[in-house]
């Protein structure tokens, strides 16, 4: 671990991916986007957006498509002002795509991203410092996990003593252990040049971890962690 470069937390760049159309929400979705359905009393977006602010990340990038007008009004808010970005998506780009769309603004350092239709609340300080400071050698990726009751209906990750990720068991039926893919991810910037290089993926879940496997280390929420 000696000599890895780290981001200060204020080097960090987010990607939420907020722009889908939400069709499992329906009719909820139909006149809101999911990123704005309110969790607790409050926007599902904002729930994250406050998460990291209290942390002190520095900027975060909203891809926006499903009424993104909607979208636009809530991050012009004051205390979004100078921090949060959205990018506008006319087609949708898919998961890896909106990254290589926003991969000069997260080429430095280290890239939060986030599946912003989890509603998630944890220790997001606790998750980017086992990233800088524990996480095994040789991995370039940190991924939360959690423990969920329906394995069959979740990402299932098989992982070895050191929790580095081995092997993906998706939405199948008695997968061999209960500890889920999150999909909330800490990347460096090796990470984002392997998507950059390559214009055909456009899906990170399927294209880009596998591609990866023994150089994914995970990080246990053990709070809550919800796929609205």
């Amino acid at each position: 671990m000696l000599g890895r470069q780290k981001s200060t937390v204020r080097e960090v760049r987010a990607l939420l991916l907020a722009a889908g159309l939400g069709t499992r929400l329906r009719p909820l979705t139909e006149h809101c986007p999911k990123c704005l359905v309110p969790i607790a009393g409050r926007p599902l977006l904002e729930h994250w957006l406050c998460s990291m602010h209290r942390i002190g990340i520095g900027q975060v990038f909203i891809n926006m498509h499903h009424h993104r007008r909607l979208v636009e009004s809530f991050i012009a808010r004051s205390h979004f002002s100078g921090w949060v970005q959205g990018v506008m998506e006319e087609q949708l780009l898919g998961t890896a795509g909106t990254l290589r769309e926003n991969s000069k603004g997260l080429s430095t350092g280290t890239t939060l991203l986030v599946h912003a239709d989890n509603w998630c609340q944890c220790n997001l300080r606790s998750f980017l410092s086992f990233h800088q400071d524990h996480r095994p050698a040789d991995t370039v990726i940190t991924m939360m996990t959690f423990r969920t009751s329906t394995p069959a209906m979740c990402g299932i990750v098989e992982v070895d003593n050191e929790g580095v990720v081995q092997q993906f068991y998706e939405k199948v039926s008695n997968p061999p252990g209960d500890l889920a893919n999150g999909a909330v991810y800490l990347l460096e910037p090796d990470v984002v040049h392997w998507v950059t290089q390559r214009p055909q993926v456009s899906d990170f879940s399927t294209q880009v971890l596998p591609e990866f496997l023994g150089r994914i280390a995970t990080w246990e929420n053990t709070s809550i962690h919800r796929d609205i």
